[in-house]
């Protein structure tokens, strides 16, 4: 009896000493670690590692290498994972409030990015406060672009194509342009142009950048027609079970990422672009007759996402336009 006192007492007075052991989160993440987004996670997870000395622990988990991008949602919102990052647009099927950042020509600068993630955030937050989760932070990507094989000199060039679609909105989108949408992950657009799947895609030039876009595309118009976010978002009960200390340095370290992460967006648009010609491939500017007719299917989208969303639709405008 003595002994087992003994060793309890010490097992006691070693757990004094050393601490409890360090949480570890696994985090996934949909795109490989070129993209600004992967490394101002990874940042993200460095400072929280230092704030809590190495209480908190996230490990990175990018490139859909622990959930494919469809997955992540879910497994955060199960808790198979306490935390990751999506695409926000992805989730427009879950609910059209996060179609919110993918209409055309809602806004095409980061000033007006920015507005319309200050109207909109309170209600996205509410939106995943329902669901068990809880947004921490969100970062934009660079403005869309279209790529194509053949020159555009008008809207109606993409009728007939067969047109990458990454999220409901792109699908609806391809629709009004009168191309066939085709689902296509960020890590198969190269095989997909390479084997007819697509001819053409709306994406941002970080992505026509890191998936070498000038090896099956010749042609890129920098229409800056939207800017879309990823969001990065926590389980509630995960978070909960941190310490007071643990929150609060995950809540600064979202803060700063967010920051962060938006500067590194416009500092992407204008390294990717460029370097996008630097591989070859001819940046062109969309006349404003080409703006003009695609702003006609922005309006249509934008309409058809304030009558499916309701009253919350129509309060985000009016906080956009400063109502």
């Amino acid at each position: 009896m003595k002994i087992r006192r003994l060793c309890l007492s010490f097992l006691l007075s070693l757990s004094a000493s050393t601490g409890f052991a360090a949480t570890k989160w696994d985090m996934p993440t949909p795109y490989a670690d070129g993209t600004h987004h992967t490394q101002n996670i990874r940042e993200f997870a460095t400072d929280i590692d230092k704030a809590t000395g190495g209480d908190l622990k996230i490990v990175v988990h990018s490139g859909a290498s622990l959930f494919k991008h469809p997955e992540i949602f879910r497994a955060v919102r199960t808790g198979q994972a306490p935390i990751g990052e999506v695409f926000m647009g992805l989730l427009g099927n879950d609910d059209p409030i996060y179609k919110v950042d993918n209409i055309p020509f809602l806004v095409t600068s980061f000033d007006g990015a920015k507005k319309l993630y200050d109207a909109s955030r309170p209600h996205i937050e509410k939106k995943l406060e329902k669901q068990g989760l809880k947004l921490l932070f969100s970062v934009p990507w660079p403005p869309q672009g279209i790529y194509t094989k053949e020159k555009l000199a008008a809207i109606d060039d993409l009728k007939g194509l067969k047109m990458r679609a990454y999220s409901p909105s792109t699908s609806r989108l391809s629709v009004l342009l009168g191309a066939t949408p085709t689902t296509v992950q960020t890590p198969e657009i190269p095989q997909a142009f390479s084997t007819g799947i697509i001819d053409a895609m709306v994406t941002s030039p970080t992505t026509g950048v890191s998936s070498q876009a000038w090896d099956f595309s010749r042609y890129y118009m920098d229409s800056r027609a939207w800017i879309p976010k990823n969001m990065v978002f926590v389980n509630l009960r995960s978070f909960k079970r941190l310490s007071k200390e643990q929150q609060d340095a995950v809540l600064q370290a979202a803060k700063e990422a967010e920051e962060r992460g938006w500067k590194m967006a416009e500092q992407e648009t204008t390294e990717k672009t460029a370097d996008l010609a630097k591989h070859g491939m001819n940046v062109t500017e969309p006349t404003q007759a080409f703006i003009s007719e695609f702003s006609k299917v922005g309006q249509t989208m934008a309409k058809e996402w304030q009558d499916e969303v309701g009253p919350e639709g129509v309060e985000i405008v009016k906080g956009l336009n400063g109502g």
